[in-house]
């Protein structure tokens, strides 16, 4: 078929050929606001990950020589570019996801964030430093950062322009080369992203995107990297990881979650169900940071109850490339097969819908509206397992303890959030959360768009972190220099060992007097 540019800055055809993709398979993409089909997307095989892995290879060595200088003025560069572009990322990330036209710019902004993060940041993160010896005077050391070689990142359809730059930019600003699994549903938004940073100067050939089925193309990436980043299911998760373990490769993992928010007695009603209602409905749900369970103490239920109602009923959705429209639509069919069958169980045993709870063909095929179910208990599908989708459940609390243990008792813990009046007290509550993001008067954004601070799940919602310099630490390998001075020789033989004896004693009772290091 043809493809032409929905907005006209850069021809679909013109990204498409950026896949790394040589067998002329291709694979139809679906528009989720119609349902008709949106672009033929080259297939990769794993001969064209080994490829597109070794000619990475060659490009890093360039790369990582040209030092932190040249990358910090081009990652700038293509922060540039990518806020000049900003109506074509837009464009294709909704047409692609079907999300809102706000929340597809709150993808642009983190993308943003991250590449002046990245490019700022890391060549002081990662200059060599002096470390302490085996004693004063006697020796001492270097500490170097060496970047990992190749890192495989494989991205979801749900958040493709904000979650590659979070991952990839940090990856090229530490010196690396990149092999990108860039989803199906998701190409588009990704290729652009990268080609505004391959005219900022990054080499074409350092940042591969390749496209086709996990179980092939995904695992060819984690058998050619030297690091994987994998943003998906927890299940999927637990098998990269396998797989890396194999080859002694690192990983880090962004998972599952299952996140509940806080209400606690003392919060401001009207706030905490605006940012429930935001915070639930995001991308219509599908964020994995979303709210999926709030937990709200008795004494203010039924006020933040009737409040929150009426914030998700006033939420308008449709298919509007526009700012007009509060939310659109799921992403696939399967999604609404999902969000389907949740609340349908939940429905069949026990549980009120105060919202939603139907889809709206009159709309678009797959969109749903959001949706809040209160009397949701252990036996249903939605009580612990990830939704994923526009479907939230009201719970009441007797107390701020009872709360905590029900928030924590799930085997996830990527984000939380608590609202309350008093920041003393929900920093109190955040602190005995079991999640790795934790927000306060806000469901996520304080945290997740925290570039400088990291993020990422707790127990079966990942491992390692991405943001802040942890995030760019994790594409490197440390190289410890050690150096023995000229002003003292190491004892060698054993009557050396005899004489320094008293001497080494009475050092080391000196330093632990003194609290030296």
């Amino acid at each position: 078929m043809t493809h032409t540019s929905p907005t006209g800055v850069l021809g679909v055809d013109d990204l498409l050929s950026d896949i790394s993709a040589s067998g002329g398979e291709t694979a139809t993409v679906i528009a989720p606001f119609t349902g008709q089909p949106l672009i033929d997307l080259p297939q990769s095989t794993a001969q064209d990950v080994a490829d597109a892995a070794a000619a990475a290879r060659v490009a890093q060595v360039v790369w990582f020589a040209a030092g932190p200088a040249h990358r910090r003025r081009v990652l700038l560069r293509g922060h540039d570019l990518l806020l000049e572009r900003r109506t074509q990322l837009l464009d294709f990330n909704q047409l692609e996801t079907g999300k809102s036209r706000s929340q597809a710019f709150e993808e642009v902004v983190q993308a943003a964030n991250s590449a002046r993060y990245a490019a700022l940041v890391a060549p002081r993160v990662l200059r060599s430093r002096r470390r302490g010896g085996v004693l004063p005077v006697v020796t001492r050391s270097r500490v170097d950062f060496v970047p990992k070689g190749i890192v495989g990142v494989v991205t979801p359809w749900n958040f493709p322009v904000s979650l590659a730059a979070m991952d990839v930019l940090p990856a090229l600003a530490a010196g690396n080369g990149v092999v990108q699994k860039a989803d199906n549903q998701a190409s588009l938004s990704v290729l652009a992203l990268r080609r505004a940073f391959i005219d900022a100067g990054v080499p074409a050939a350092l940042w591969a995107v390749v496209a086709g089925p996990g179980d092939v193309v995904g695992n060819a990436i984690v058998d050619a990297s030297d690091y994987v980043c994998f943003t998906g299911s927890t299940a999927t998760g637990i098998r990269v990881a396998e797989r890396a373990a194999s080859g002694l490769h690192g990983v880090s993992l962004e998972l599952g979650g299952k996140n509940p928010m806080i209400v606690l007695d003392d919060a401001d009603v009207a706030k905490a169900a605006a940012g429930a209602a935001y915070g639930s409905f995001s991308a219509l749900g599908q964020l994995c940071v979303s709210m999926e369970r709030i937990y709200v103490e008795r004494g203010i239920a039924d006020e933040f109850t009737t409040e929150f109602v009426a914030a998700v009923k006033g939420l308008s959705q449709g298919p509007d490339l526009d700012f007009d429209i509060d939310l659109g639509s799921l992403t696939s069919a399967a999604q609404l097969e999902r969000v389907e069958a949740h609340v349908a169980d939940a429905v069949a045993k026990g549980a009120t819908v105060l919202a939603g709870g139907r889809a709206r063909p009159d709309l678009g095929p797959f969109f749903y509206e959001p949706t809040v179910l209160t009397g949701v208990t252990s036996e249903m599908a939605c009580f612990a397992d990830e939704t994923f989708g526009p479907l939230v459940s009201i719970h009441v609390v007797d107390n701020e303890k009872s709360a905590i243990d029900q928030a924590n008792a799930s085997e996830y813990g990527l984000n939380a959030s608590v609202f309350s009046r008093s920041l003393s007290r929900a920093r109190r509550v955040a602190r005995k959360l079991q999640a790795g993001t934790v927000n306060l008067n806000e469901p996520y954004r304080a945290a997740f768009g925290s570039v400088d601070s990291p993020m990422g799940g707790m127990k079966k919602s990942g491992l390692g972190r991405r943001n802040g310099r942890e995030g760019i630490v994790r594409f490197t390998d440390t190289r410890t220099i050690g150096e023995a001075t000229v002003l003292f020789q190491m004892p060698r033989t054993g009557s050396e060992f005899r004489k320094l004896v008293p001497v080494v004693l009475a050092l080391l009772r000196i330093l632990r007097v003194f609290r030296l290091r």
